[in-house]
């Protein structure tokens, strides 16, 4: 936290008292506080939470987690209600982004406090301290949160102590806070099935956990650089390459796209944020790119970069194609205008549940999604 960190002010036991505002999903504080506990009912928490009232805990935890499930079980069946049917997939996408946001900021006003020493002073609480740690670092200050928020914290502690079995990798991948988890694994049985080209430098642009770093390294690259921006992504990655015994021939760089070697690489990897949309929380990094930056980044910059007889491959979704965000012309173009020209394209069908989730707001679009390999070489 910083010293633009926001206060969060009430008045308890005859006192003023106050806390910095923290808030991973980057919503604003609450205006208003009120203490409440477990003889609040879960229609006046609704009720208050919809308008906005910061309700800070201070009750029994399990019982404030009893709650934070009615609440949200009262914002489903609103978002559930019928309303006029969108008449694009582009107006559900719209629609369903909009109540996503509402609600998600309806059942943040539930909020708990976390001690400098990252303990929750109630009945029967948890210890979330190795959690906290993980996510934030060291304990400098204490701080007031959603309870929603605490919760992704631990349940991120938790995955990244069970981690995600890859079958391309024969091997788990361990997912830090914030950083996305590899549990689509059908992209990542394309990169390790493509035919390699000959190359003895490989690119994984945007490494995140370092699954597809490892992927490349475990099928023979001498070496590999991955990049990212994100400090809790490279710190992931340089775990994961380490526990597999990987990170001898991968190399791990702070950058924004492309590494900063002047060599030329016989393969470039990259899979961008698949939706050319604004994130509204930093948690959306990986999965909305506006204006499609990193994916026009990726290809514009792919030219100079690769050797005469390199691949680029490019990893990417149709998902924003069928939900009327871009165009598969557009698409081409981009690659055209960088160029580089289609050598081959390697598609897979998603296998994730929403895929067959016929209740889902945009099923008709992920029923018919495909994701794609891309591999692109230099034009003539």
């Amino acid at each position: 936290m910083s010293d633009t960190t926001p206060l969060l002010h009430w008045r308890e036991h005859d006192a003023e008292r106050s806390a910095p505002w923290r808030s991973e999903a980057a919503l604003p504080a609450p205006t208003q506080v009120r203490l409440v506990d477990d003889t609040l009912s879960a229609t006046e928490a609704w009720r208050l939470a919809q308008a906005g009232v910061g309700l800070l805990w201070r009750g029994d935890w399990l019982n404030a987690r009893h709650l934070l499930q009615a609440m949200t079980r009262r914002a489903d069946r609103q978002a559930a209600r019928p309303g006029k049917p969108p008449a694009t997939a582009l107006e559900a996408f719209r629609q369903h982004r909009a109540r996503q946001a509402q609600r998600a900021r309806a059942l943040a006003m539930l909020l708990v406090e976390v001690s400098p020493g990252l303990s929750i002073e109630a009945r029967r609480a948890q210890d979330v301290r190795q959690a906290c740690l993980e996510a934030w670092g060291p304990p400098q200050a204490g701080c007031v949160l959603a309870l929603r928020e605490l919760l992704a914290v631990v349940s991120a502690h938790e995955w990244r102590k069970k981690g995600v079995e890859v079958a391309a990798l024969g091997a788990r991948i361990h997912a830090h806070y914030g950083v996305f988890s590899p549990l689509r694994g059908e992209y990542l049985d394309l990169v390790a099935q493509a035919p390699l080209p000959a190359a003895s430098l490989a690119f994984d642009i945007g490494t995140g956990s370092g699954v597809l770093a490892a992927i490349l390294a475990q099928r023979g690259l001498p070496r590999v650089i991955a990049t990212d921006l994100s400090p809790r992504a490279l710190a992931c990655a340089g775990d994961n390459l380490a526990t597999l015994g990987l990170a001898a021939r991968v190399r791990l760089e702070a950058a924004d796209l492309f590494p900063a070697t002047v060599e030329r690489a016989g393969l470039i990897v990259c899979n961008p944020p698949w939706l050319p949309e604004t994130p509204t929380s930093p948690v959306e990094n990986a999965v909305f790119d506006p204006d499609s930056r990193m994916l026009r980044g990726f290809l514009a910059g792919a030219t100079s970069r690769l050797t005469p007889n390199g691949e680029a491959w490019l990893i990417l979704s149709d998902i924003a194609e069928l939900l009327g965000l871009r165009t598969r012309e557009a698409l081409l173009e981009w690659m055209e205008r960088a160029g580089l020209r289609v050598i081959a394209r390697h598609d897979t069908r998603p296998q994730h549940p929403k895929s067959r989730d016929a209740s889902d707001p945009l099923f008709e679009a992920r029923s018919r999604e495909i994701t794609s390999l891309w591999r692109l070489g230099l034009a003539a």
